[in-house]
């Protein structure tokens, strides 16, 4: 079976701004599967904003039980967030998943990973997927040499510059924000 790679998707919350980005290209192997898939959600009325990284078929299987444990725990994010990290490990089912979510509302963004984690990511900055690293760093320099942009613009250039370096990432960006 061919693994599917793909994807850089970035969250950036700055200057009362929550701004989460994605690239769109989806690879088999060495090939581009597709250059325009929508890898950031809304959910709840728009309240909160998720990425996702990943296979696209698991990563929409724990959207949903996302959604699910939203609306179970009020809409309170980290709670939701954390229940799911712990069905996540403990799910026979779910524990086969291969994708990681960053998961943003106006106060905070969480990133939920296979292993269990619910991260609270420092500086306000949440990568994940092939090219992270690359959109990491870009998303560190501007917020500390660029203090002027608005989250939006970090995320565009963060990950523009994560395009420009990955081969599993491309230019097809996506951006939502809140705030």
């Amino acid at each position: 079976m061919t693994k599917i790679r793909s994807t850089t998707v970035v969250a950036i919350k700055h200057n009362g701004q929550v701004a989460i980005g994605a690239d769109g290209q989806a690879t088999m192997g060495n090939t581009v599967a597709k250059s325009n898939v929508k890898k950031l959600r809304k959910l709840q009325g728009n309240k909160i904003l998720t990425g996702f990284a990943g296979s696209t078929a698991d990563a929409f299987t724990l959207l949903e039980r996302f959604d699910e444990k939203l609306s179970a725990y009020g809409a309170n994010m980290k709670r939701a967030a954390i229940e799911l990290a712990k069905d996540w490990r403990t799910d026979r089912y779910l524990r086969k998943l291969e994708a990681m979510l960053i998961v943003a509302n106006s106060d905070e963004i969480l990133i939920l990973s296979g292993t269990g984690d619910v991260l609270e990511p420092d500086n306000d900055i949440a990568t994940i997927g092939s090219g992270s690293m690359y959109a990491q760093a870009a998303a560190m320099a501007l917020k500390k040499h660029c203090p002027g942009l608005t989250a939006e613009e970090m995320v565009k250039e963060s990950l523009g510059v994560a395009a420009d370096i990955c081969i599993y990432t491309n230019h097809n960006i996506t951006i939502e924000k809140l705030g």
